[in-house]
């Protein structure tokens, strides 16, 4: 089954792996010590965010550390900017509208 990248973050388990491994590279098991859950549900997590692009596992050792993919994330936030310019330009009429009737009660 093909998954895209926002069904990968919709589980809010893996929105927070990606927040988590933001900041560092990390083992599935350090990822997993953050959550209440087992090493092998992470890892489930783990191979999703990675069949979507979002992380990139890269062997150092015996160990295989996970990193954030910000190219894939880039999507995430070109398809959210068009809700952006919706949302900014509706509290732009509000901050005017807001503004009118402050001075209309002068």
């Amino acid at each position: 089954m093909r998954r895209d990248i926002f069904q990968a973050i919709a589980d809010p388990t893996r929105r927070a792996i990606l927040t988590l491994i933001a900041v560092q590279s990390m083992t599935p098991n350090a990822i997993a010590e953050h959550f209440n859950t087992t090493r092998q549900a992470v890892s489930k997590h783990l191979k999703i965010l990675a069949e979507c692009k979002l992380v990139r596992p890269e062997q150092q050792g015996r160990e295989i550390y996970y990193q954030l993919e910000i190219d894939k994330m880039k999507e995430i936030d070109q398809w959210l900017e068009q809700f952006r310019k919706i949302w900014e330009s509706r509290f732009d009429q509000l901050d005017h509208l807001l503004l009118n009737l402050k001075n209309q009660k002068k």
